[in-house]
Order: structure tokens, then sequence, then C-alpha cells
């Protein structure tokens, strides 16, 4: 930044700034050397504050390392409840019992453009977390996208990229990495350390691919911007099962529409998919095969070159999560649900390989943007367990066997596949 701390020391800073409206200094002011006051907190911006992202602002505002100081949303409904509850909260901590240094906006690029945002987080529908993305890795933005991460395989590298070559930290939401009582991370640590022998299958427990959105047009409630909320997707009418017109505590229908997600096969997979690529230690690398049933949403098969097996589709007996099949045994892990063959395997068995074990998911962000470290949730982790919900979507479209070439992400001398790893958009909603 271009303000230094020998430049604004904090006591001229406070001596100059109302406690009443204060005004927001990025975090790496206070993060100078030797500087651990308790101000030295992380500037957050939160983009889309609806179901998933409310979770979000509530757990940012609980956590002593991070200030939200701006928010875009394009519902005035939810913006107003948005404003209330973050001003609110900071208002308790001030001897005015008012807290004005909130930005509000329905254009996200607004927070990009403020030098004291630190970092974002993206809690928008899938159709539009590729944008904001690579537009705050230019703005040097760290981020937090929630999962999965892009529409489509080619977004995805473009998304991947603008994070590495701008050399900001980015975490996919993969929670399961890091919370849930250990039990994802437990599991991958045992089968990297043997527990169950040479790793022959991987069964991805989760929903069907997505639909063309055939909801009925209904009139467009007051403040609601339904064109800035189609954003980069194709135009139709509004329906309030895809943006809906109140402060919601469901998770809205537009995930079984192919113009805005992968289906349900991505909104669950985008978890139990990368629980198997951790598994497999293949977060940089995919499938070489791609070979779907002749009928039916679940069978599609992803065959790695090492030999090992991923199938698409619930089970009889384990309906949810991942399943992990060895020479010697099998692990079931899910967020409730967790047993394994040799039934004590799971309790008894003592893994040679640890993996780090951060407090949980936002700490182990703020943690990395601190100490420059990758998340466990890394860009390119995120990006390799979204594109395999992609290639089984594609597979299951075009019901034939495929090539893959994960170094290159291209389908090996077919022109019809590879037109499928991106799709047209809006270009007035699309400026990357």
């Amino acid at each position: 930044m271009s303000v230094t701390k020998e430049q604004l020391s904090r006591r001229n800073f406070i001596k100059s700034t109302s406690l009443a409206a204060p005004f927001i200094l990025p975090s790496s002011i206070w993060a100078a050397k030797g500087d651990e006051a308790p101000n030295n907190r992380v500037n957050v911006a939160v983009i889309g504050p609806g179901k998933q992202g409310k979770s979000h602002v509530h757990r940012l505002l609980r956590n002593s390392e991070t200030q939200v100081v701006g928010f875009a949303e394009v519902a005035k409904v939810r913006s107003d409840h948005t404003k209330n509850l973050i001003e609110g909260h900071y208002a308790k901590n001030t001897p005015a019992g008012k807290w004005k240094g909130l930005t509000v906006t329905k254009d996200y690029r607004e927070l990009l453009a403020q030098k004291h945002v630190d970092a974002v987080l993206i809690a928008t529908p899938d159709h539009w977390h590729g944008e904001p993305t690579i537009l705050a890795a230019r703005a040097g933005k760290h981020i937090y996208c929630e999962k999965p991460i892009s529409l489509t395989i080619k977004e995805g590298r473009a998304m991947a990229d603008a994070v590495k070559e701008n050399k900001v930290i980015f975490q996919t939401g993969s929670q399961q990495r890091t919370e849930f009582g250990g039990k994802f991370r437990r599991t991958v640590e045992m089968i990297h350390s043997g527990a169950i022998g040479k790793l022959k299958k991987i069964q991805v427990c989760v929903g069907g691919p997505p639909k063309p959105c055939d909801l009925p047009t209904q009139e467009i409630p007051a403040g609601i911007d339904w064109d800035a909320w189609q954003g980069p997707a194709p135009v139709r009418g509004y329906n309030k099962e895809l943006c809906p017109d109140n402060v919601h505590n469901h998770f809205p229908r537009w995930r079984a529409y192919r113009e805005y997600c992968n289906g349900y096969l991505a909104d669950m997979g985008a978890h139990h998919f990368d629980i198997g690529q951790w598994g497999m230690d293949a977060d940089h690398t995919g499938p070489v095969k791609v070979i779907p049933p002749k009928s039916g949403e679940k069978g599609l098969k992803l065959l790695y070159a090492n030999g090992i097996e991923v199938v698409h589709g619930s089970l009889p007996d384990w309906r949810g999560g991942t399943v992990f099949y060895g020479e010697e045994g099998t692990i079931w892990v899910d967020r409730g649900p967790w047993k394994s063959d040799p039934a004590p395997l799971i309790k008894e068995y003592k893994a040679s390989v640890e993996i780090r074990r951060p407090k949980n998911h936002h700490g182990d962000w703020i943690d990395c943007i601190r100490n420059g470290k990758q998340p466990l949730a890394h860009i390119e982790a995120g990006h390799r367990t979204a594109t395999l919900c992609q290639l089984c979507n594609i597979g299951y479209e075009l019901r034939r066997e495929l090539d893959w070439d994960p170094k290159k992400e291209m389908f090996k001398g077919d022109d019809e596949a590879n037109k499928l790893t991106d799709r047209k958009r809006r270009k007035q909603w699309y400026r990357v």
C-alpha cells in the first residue's frame, strides 16, 4: 500500500478519527513487523450475502481477526438486512453506539477499487464466481470463493491462472478439509499411510446432472436487479425460486439448472469429489478417461492413469459422501456416518502421515493471508475438483467414452467434447 506505518502511526490516526464513524485502513498498515495490536485485522468485503453468504458474514463478525468493511448485493431486502446486521454488530463496540464504516453496493467492482479492502469472500450463485475472482486477483485482493468455484473447465483454469499470476491467497469453500470433527482429514491421513493398502476405487455418492431451467416467469419484485442477478447467464424471466424476494434461510433452486451451475452433482460433488481427489493425492491432476453409462444419471466412471477408478452415484446402503476401496480395507466417510472395514480401523489405526490442522476453514484462509502459505483448499484443488464435476456432466451429455488430457485440460481429438469445456456468456456481464 502507498501509506506506510512511519507515515501514519496508530496514535496519530486515533487522534484524527471519530470512533463513531471510523475510517478504515488496509490491514497491512496495522500488520507492520512487531505490531500485534487488536486492530491488526483483515478487512473483508462480501460479494453475495444470501443464504450461504449470510452465514459467512456471521462468522466473520465473530472473528477477532477480521472486519467486514463492505458487501455487494442485488436484492434490496437482503442488502438492508445485511447492512443492519453488520452496523449493529460493530456499533455495540463503539462509545457512541454508532458505526458507519461500511460500503454497500450492487456492483462488486466498487469494493475491488477500495484500497482498504484486503480480501473478498464470494458467495454468489456459481455463474457469478468467475469474473469476480479474476478481477479480484488482478486488484491484489485475497479471495475466498464458494464451491464449486467455476461454471466451466476453461473458466476454472482462467481463475487459477489469475490467482497464481497475481500471487494472492485463494481458498475454496471446501470446509470438509478443515472441519467436521476432522473425520475427512483423518480418512485421508489413513489412506496416505496405507491403512487400506493400495487404493483401487472411489465411490462419490452425490446427486445428478443439471437440467435446463423451465421455471415460469413471475413479476420482478421491487428492489431486485434481475438483470444483474442473471449477469453472464442467458436472459430469462424472473422466478423467486432462483432469486428469492426475501431474507431466506433455504438454498435456492438455481443449483438444479445448467444456466447457473452444474447441478446437484457439482453442488455436493464439489465437496465429496474433493475428498476423493485429496485421498488420491491428485490435487494437481485428473482422470484420463470418462466412461458414462448408456442411460441414467449415475454410474459414470472416471479412470486415472494410475488405474484408480472413481465412480459417480449413491449406493443402496450409502447415500452420501465418499467411499474408498483398497486392497486391504474400505472406508466410508460422510458428514454424519463414518465407518470402516475392518471396523476398528478408523479408531485404532495410527497414521504415519499427518496433515496440518487449522482451527477452522476461515482460520486457515486468514492464517495463510498472513503467512503467505497455501490453504488446504487451495485454488488448484478447487479447480481440479470442479473439473471432475464438469467432466461428469459432459460425459452424461455425450454418452460416449472420452479421452481426457489432465495436463493440457483438453479432450483428445474430440472437437464436440472440447466445445463443452466452456460456454457463451453475455459480454456486458463478463468483463475479463
